[in-house]
């Protein structure tokens, strides 16, 4: 077990899984091609606004691996745990978020759950309003890139519980 070993002696937990397949060794050029994409689409993006889309969409394409990475590294970045927490009831608990926060997260929504429909031009206009043109694009890049990152864990089945806040960094 990872975490929760000296906090509950004599609990007994489910046994960690193993992933299904180390996708990054056996295909290192895509792995590092993704890295250099994650690199390019956070640039111009607030880290802790980065934090909590990448939180956002994890949560909604059920990525335990980076649920993982990101709240610690949201934790480490200055995030509070109850903003974290919220966030997967954010739409009812919006003061807990800027503008510019919900802005961001209703639109990680809409480009992370695209078999509800599109991502439509009321979130889309709202999302501008709180960014500058430059900066949208960049956001847009970075929800498109978490969601691929999902993508590979959820596939894969990789391990949550072993990551340190900046690892990759």
């Amino acid at each position: 077990m990872t975490t929760n070993d000296s906090a509950s002696e004599g609990v007994t937990y489910a046994p960690e899984h193993s992933p299904r397949l180390e996708w990054a060794k056996l295909a290192p050029d895509v792995y590092k091609a993704m890295v250099k994409l994650d690199a390019a689409a956070r640039q111009g993006v607030d880290p802790v606004l980065l934090e909590l889309v990448k939180i956002r969409a994890s949560q909604l394409n059920h990525c335990a691996f980076c649920l993982d990475m990101h709240t610690k590294d949201a934790l480490a970045a200055g995030e509070s745990v109850e903003r974290i927490v919220q966030l997967s009831a954010w739409e009812e608990s919006k003061h807990f978020y800027t503008r510019k926060e919900l802005a961001a997260i209703e639109l990680t929504e809409a480009v992370t759950v695209l078999t509800d429909g599109f991502v439509t031009d009321e979130v889309y206009e709202q999302a501008a309003k709180h960014f500058e043109e430059a900066e949208l694009a960049q956001l847009i890049a970075a929800i498109t890139v978490i969601n691929a990152w999902n993508r590979f864990g959820v596939t894969c089945r990789l391990v949550p519980g072993h990551y340190r806040a900046g690892q990759y960094k």
